[in-house]
This record gives structure tokens, C-alpha cells and sequence, in this order.
């Protein structure tokens, strides 16, 4: 007789990665560009053996930048305009 287990082992991964404004914005302007419009360019420029493997970790890489960046950056660009209005 053969005993099944009900065991699922599971790994998680986490990265946190401090970025200053200058450079949030270059990866937010990175992520504009659309996922297929950059990957076709990418690819056709720099080749598919460092960054396919990874495409769909890629993919939604861009949508959390978008996602996460697009309201911070609102906030911040009121916030600068503010400042510059009141000659700071």
C-alpha cells in the first residue's frame, strides 16, 4: 500500500529595491513604452538568451510600474508644482 502525502511545500521571494525619483521615472518611462513594443525592439536589437526566460516575470514587472508609479507620480508632480508656484 502506498500512503499519499497532502504536503505542498512552497518558496517565496521578495526583493525590495530603494530608487530615488530620477531613477523611478527612467524605469516608468521604460515601462510606457508597452511590454510588446519594448520586447519587440529588445529582442530584435539584443537578442532573446537573457530575456525570454523571463518575459512573463518582465510583463508583470511593467504592469506593477505602471500601476504603482502612475499615482505616485500624480501626487509628486502636485506636490513639485506647488513648491515652484510658491517659489521654493
Amino acid at each position: 500500500m502506498v500512503k499519499k502525502h497532502n504536503t505542498k511545500i512552497t518558496l517565496k521571494f521578495e526583493c525590495s529595491l530603494s530608487l530615488n525619483e530620477s531613477q523611478s521615472r527612467a524605469l516608468k518611462a521604460l515601462a510606457c513604452y508597452g511590454i510588446d513594443s519594448f520586447l519587440e525592439v529588445f529582442y530584435d536589437k539584443m537578442g532573446k538568451s537573457y530575456l525570454e526566460p523571463h518575459e512573463e516575470g518582465l510583463r508583470s514587472l511593467f504592469e506593477e510600474i505602471n500601476e504603482q508609479l502612475t499615482p505616485d507620480f500624480q501626487t509628486i508632480d502636485t506636490v513639485w508644482k506647488t513648491l515652484r508656484k510658491a517659489g521654493l
